[in-house]
């Protein structure tokens, strides 16, 4: 066997040992299938041809479920003061609650902050790799990605793999040379502009409460206690939404976390700020009024005698 090694008989391809040659074809099965790992643009193919087009047949040949349950309750906003992102930490497996702390707001560099919302692996992923570029771009260019750049990015990744069960939509929000940017991106191909958006299964409950309590003016406690409500309002309906709130705010100087609360602290506050309004309400109205709060919308009670000069003022019309 010395004899062998010295000659280089070992390297034969009629001498090799049946082991051997098993080690190098997983070796070689191996290298592809982490290709990624060198090149991260460039995800391991379905091994069948147009995958976009036939992956579909397959799956439902095989009986696989491929279009998965996901929820979760992201939103972003601009203001006055700059961009608002704000999300919920749960993940679900179907019907099953996976984490209570999963981190749905990724930052991708100093000045730049993207969402999660639909397959996690996915998401993660390419926010990944979008943090890999934003810091190769810094360096090489020296000066930082624009938020148009980075969502042309991604786009340009959800179409190469548009098809084949890419599950993502995200919201990316910076700070560039020419102001804030709040973009939504998905793994359609959409890129869409905007000064509101909810992403996720919560969204409905979310952009319910934005579309009440948001406008331009305003200060930055108020933008916080918007957030922080919206998303409250969504978990105490979606079942799929839930854990953590976390709020951060992006400006000139860049972004900051302003506070990560529990939905369960956030009960205690906005419950009760319901049950001030429902117990006002018997009185004519609350006196504190909030956006779209959980409380019962109670009709307002009128005075006996604007009840009869309205119903005479129509009676009037009518004849």
């Amino acid at each position: 066997m010395a004899l062998e090694s010295i000659c280089g008989a070992s390297r034969w391809p009629f001498m090799r040992r049946f082991d051997h040659v098993q080690t190098e074809w997983q070796l070689e099965q191996l290298r592809d299938g982490t290709s990624n790992f060198e090149n991260p643009h460039a995800l391991m193919a379905p091994p069948f041809e147009n995958p976009a087009l036939n992956l579909s047949k397959i799956v439902d040949h095989c009986g696989i479920q491929m279009d998965f349950a996901h929820g979760t309750t992201t939103l972003g906003f601009k203001y006055q003061g700059g961009v608002v992102l704000c999300a919920d930490s749960r993940a679900t497996s179907g019907q099953y609650i996976g984490s209570q702390t999963m981190k749905k707001i990724v930052e991708l560099n100093d000045y730049m902050l993207g969402t999660l919302a639909g397959g996690a692996a996915d998401c993660v992923y390419w926010d990944r790799v979008l943090a890999r570029d934003c810091r190769l771009h810094e360096l090489r260019f020296k000066r930082r990605m624009s938020v148009d750049a980075a969502a042309r990015m991604i786009v340009n990744i959800s179409a190469e793999y548009k098809g084949m069960g890419l599950v993502m939509g995200m919201m990316l929000a910076g700070y560039d040379d020419e102001g804030p940017k709040l973009i939504y991106v998905d793994s359609e191909g959409v890129r869409c502009h905007g000064n509101v958006f909810s992403v996720g299964s919560g969204s409905p409950y979310a952009l319910g409460v934005l579309d009440t309590g948001h406008r331009f003016i305003m200060t930055d406690q108020e933008a916080y206690d918007l957030a922080r409500r919206a998303i409250y309002h969504a978990t105490s309906k979606d079942a799929y939404s839930g854990g953590i709130v976390r709020l951060y705010h992006i400006n000139a100087e860049g972004w900051r976390n302003i506070s990560n609360t529990d939905c369960s602290e956030l009960h205690d506050v906005y419950c009760k700020d319901d049950n001030s309004c429902d117990s006002a309400g018997t009185s004519g109205g609350c006196p504190n009024e909030l956006p779209c709060s959980s409380g019962s919308q109670r009709p307002k009670v009128l005075p006996e005698n604007e009840v009869l000069a309205q119903v005479a003022a129509v009676t009037q019309e009518g004849n």
